[in-house]
């Protein structure tokens, strides 16, 4: 059976084909109640998005390479403004803004500050990185989930 290439386009815009054709806009196809791992090739200069549902509550980590070369990664949500439910960040150039408060954030800035209005760092001992991937466990994003209770992204 043959599907018609109109069927092909409109399943590519809604996202279905996304897992084989890489991010869709900078957003990843959602997992769901296991360990996000994060393939290093992928990450670029371009923050990457990666929607997780865990227990039912959508989280969302984002992973970026600052200009120093490293790869940052944070919970998609601001650590002021995560109550609100727009406390989330997209890119606009070479910065990441909050969707609540617009605090700009530059991609060096990712992943290193604990506190204030920055995105949620996720760093060291709640990662393991190996050559090629970065895995942040199901137990620790478990840990996360009252930070994404009223999170809603658009």
């Amino acid at each position: 059976m043959r599907i018609p290439c109109i069927v092909v386009i409109m399943l590519m815009g809604t996202g279905f084909v996304s897992a084989q054709s890489g991010p869709l806009n900078g957003v990843k196809p959602a997992i769901a109640d296991r360990d996000l791992v994060i393939q290093i090739a992928e990450i670029t200069e371009n923050a990457v998005f990666y929607p997780v549902d865990i227990e039912g509550t959508r989280l969302e980590v984002l992973a970026v390479k600052a200009p120093d070369g490293t790869i940052r990664t944070a919970f998609n949500t601001c650590q002021v403004c995560y109550g609100s439910g727009r406390g989330f960040y997209k890119q606009q150039g070479t910065v990441l803004v909050c969707q609540n408060c617009g605090n700009r954030f530059r991609m060096s800035q990712v992943g290193l500050r604990s506190g204030g209005c920055n995105p949620v760092p996720i760093i060291g001992g709640n990662k393991t990185e190996t050559n090629t991937t970065i895995t942040i466990s199901q137990h620790f994003l478990k840990e996360a989930k009252a930070i994404f209770a009223r999170w809603r992204r658009s």
